[in-house]
């Protein structure tokens, strides 16, 4: 939190957010900012730099560094859980890496986007929720995140030289967790080469009681290699990206990932076009080995799950001044996502003798252009409108069951399901059409007022669409929700469209910094689930869970985030602030008002902030309400409301930062109203059904950074 309040008083040294179309992240936007209304970066822009030592979560996942910036997070594994923005999570939410779009390529969602990156590589954040403009991306509602670790920097020298590092380590105590990252440059004035990597192993943590949430260990590794060239007018980026995960418990899942090995390829070009105009050229590949399976005996069983993904991708963008208040931005990109996922064969069980192919060659491929006007109307108004045009194609080919005979006497449900999906036509093509408006009235030098209206579409992924199995095996296998229920695909499944409304107002004083944001949005065929079946594998009611099928259906969600910075004193002893947030998100389907899944009930956030020098500190009160609106068609637990104190304190001497902190001080005990069930426990013991997981128990963290 003491990060916060560097972002709160500096808005321009780390972070710049400008629309309300998005997350109200508690910063402001500063009078400069606004000015600056030819710039998209403008619109609904958090950004963020992992790397500089000001920053308190240089090390760890990607979701460090985001969580603390408002990004509410579906809890999985320790470097994998899944974003959520206005209560979607999933894909329903374009991840952009480097501008690369990787695709999750498991049936759990194992290996997110997000997981691919560590918080020391990030240079630069976007959180765009909501009312995103088209030229941010496409294939989603919910809205964009985009992390950035590809910044060149070059030196002043004819050769090549050393010009800037850092190394950081850190520990936490809850989980035995030890964090290690490192970046190094070396550079000309034309020519830069830099490295990044980072390193995590954990133990299983400990939640408030002191009992140990089992199945959370993990271990993690993520490099990159950069090399640049640049010109007076040009530039060339390569980026080669490497990641190793030998295992990392899932305890909201049947089962556990074993490995998972990734590659990845990214060059760019950019050019400076005449009258400050600009192009650029992007190529990405990113490939996985990814396999699932059981590595410890905090969750024992005998099956595996290998799974092979390939990205490719391009994107084609221009930057078009048209006269001095008003700018073009039009772009064409393609993407292509491979897919296989095959289950062997385990001989001498009912898994057997054939291997279980549940996607065979699946193909997603997405072919966009889109166009967006940005104009001055007046030194008051600033207007965007922006049309996106996608179309995409999804196919598959044929699929097996492990066995063709009848299982135990019994109908092999899994068999006839093969059949009658080998003998359909299995090609879909999907036509998405996005349109936004966004609009900016300057009240006065420090007040402003913000508009957008967009219509979103996402297109299912193949796992929503091909996921064939009805057994109860083979169900449970698919699904990223962590509920312990088993999904079924569905074909003829429509795009969601969602129309979305948003509206806020900033205030940016000279003790007073207040951003309010409503946003409401109506999702027409959005991608939820009916029962079907159900399966007990106890002789208890609380063992039930239920077999679903993905269905298009409509819903609405809506929300208010409020946040207010006040500076009360500053004086020989420091800058004293009191930072205040409040975030309320809401769900319901169109029949029967029942609530979505995974909603995050009422939030607030007290903190009280300090500053001497390089000498920040911070003490924040969180509380979360009950969670007593669930989705009976998952079975999804209530949560009772809990509150957490948090206590943070950072130094820094020239060029080394310490830091040390102390979260969940009074070691409260609470369960995660977004982390699902564990299906650990219930595995190592299933008398008391499935258990919402708890959260983290009082953790001592301490953290060094040495930038050299």
């Amino acid at each position: 939190m003491a990060a916060n309040s560097a972002y709160l008083s500096h808005p321009f040294k780390t972070s710049v957010i400008s629309s309300s179309l998005a997350i109200a992240m508690g910063l402001s936007l500063a009078p400069q900012a606004m000015a600056d209304d030819s710039e998209l970066a403008n619109i609904e822009r958090l950004e963020v730099h992992g790397q500089q030592t000001e920053n308190r979560n240089t090390l760890g996942s990607a979701e460090n560094l985001l969580k603390g910036q408002g990004v509410d997070f579906s809890e999985a594994g320790g470097v994998s859980a899944l974003p959520i923005l206005n209560g979607m999570m999933g894909d329903r939410i374009k991840v952009l890496v480097d501008g690369a779009d990787i695709t999750a390529s498991c049936a759990n969602q194992m290996n997110p986007p997000l997981s691919y990156i560590s918080a020391n590589q990030i240079t630069t954040a976007e959180v765009i929720a909501g009312v995103s403009p088209v030229s941010a991306g496409g294939d989603n509602i919910a809205g964009v995140i985009k992390v950035s670790s590809l910044n060149p920097k070059f030196g002043e020298s004819d050769s090549i030289k050393w010009n800037s590092g850092d190394i950081s380590t850190g520990y936490r105590s809850v989980s035995d967790t030890l964090l290690l990252g490192t970046n190094a440059t070396v550079a000309s004035k034309n020519i830069s080469l830099s490295y990044q990597g980072a390193y995590e192993d954990a133990n299983s943590y400990k939640d408030g009681n002191g009992d140990k949430v089992i199945d959370t260990l993990y271990r993690a590794q993520n490099h990159a290699l950069t090399a640049a060239w640049h010109d007076d007018t040009q530039q060339v980026a390569i980026k080669l990206t490497h990641q190793n995960i030998p295992f990392q418990g899932f305890a909201n899942q049947y089962m556990d990932m074993t490995d998972n090995k990734s590659y990845g390829a990214l060059a760019r070009y950019q050019l400076k076009l005449d009258d400050d105009g600009e192009f650029s050229a992007q190529f990405n590949w990113h490939g996985v080995k990814h396999e699932m399976g059981f590595f410890t005996p905090e969750k024992t069983g005998k099956m595996p799950m290998n799974t092979e993904g390939d990205d490719y991708s391009y994107q084609l963008h221009w930057r078009l001044p048209m006269g001095d208040d008003s700018t073009l931005l039009v772009g064409q990109e393609f993407y292509s996502y491979q897919l296989d996922d095959v289950w062997p064969a385990v001989p001498g069980t009912m898994m057997a003798p054939n291997d279980y192919i549940n996607i065979n060659d699946g193909e997603r491929r997405r072919a966009a252009v889109y166009g967006e006007w940005q104009q001055d109307l007046s030194p008051s108004w600033w207007l965007s409108a922006g049309v996106r045009f996608e179309y995409v194609t999804t196919n598959t080919g044929e699929v097996q069951a492990y066995s063709d005979m009848p299982m135990m006497g019994m109908p092999n449900m899994d068999a006839a399901a093969a059949q009658a999906f080998n003998e359909m036509d299995r090609e879909r093509n999907d036509d998405l059409i996005d349109a936004t408006l966004l609009a900016r009235y300057q009240l006065s030098a420090n007040q402003q007022l913000e508009f957008g209206l967009a219509r979103k579409n996402r297109a299912p992924n193949l796992y929503e669409r091909y996921s064939w199995g009805r057994g109860t095996m083979a169900t449970t296998m698919i699904g990223w929700y962590g509920d312990g229920n088993g999904y079924v695909g569905n074909p003829d499944l429509k795009p969601e469209t969602a129309h979305t409304l948003s509206a806020a107002y900033k205030y940016n004083g000279d003790s007073w910094q207040v951003s309010t944001t409503a946003w409401y949005t109506a999702v027409t065929d959005y991608i939820d689930a009916e029962v079907i079946g159900s399966f007990n594998r106890t002789s208890s009611a609380d063992g039930k869970r239920n077999i679903l099928q993905f269905t298009n259906l409509d819903a609405n969600l809506y929300g208010a985030r409020f946040n207010a910075l006040y500076q009360f004193a500053e004086t020989s002893t420091g800058k004293w602030q009191v930072l205040g947030k409040v975030n309320v998100t809401r769900s319901e389907r169109d029949e029967g008002n029942e609530p979505l899944y995974q909603i995050k009930p009422l939030q607030t956030e007290l903190a009280l902030q300090h500053q001497l020098g390089n000498w920040e500190n911070s003490l924040s009160w969180q509380w979360v309400a009950t969670k007593d609106r669930v989705d009976d068609r998952r079975l999804e637990n209530e949560t009772d409301s809990y509150s957490l104190l948090n206590l943070n304190s950072s130094m820094k001497w020239q060029d080394l930062t310490v830091t040390f902190a102390v979260n969940n001080l009074f070691d409260s005990y609470y369960e995660l109203p977004l982390g699902g069930v564990s299906v650990a426990e219930f595995k190592a013991d299933n008398t008391n059904g499935f258990k919402q997981i708890a959260g983290a128990g009082r953790s001592f963290e301490l953290s060094a950074s040495y930038a050299f």
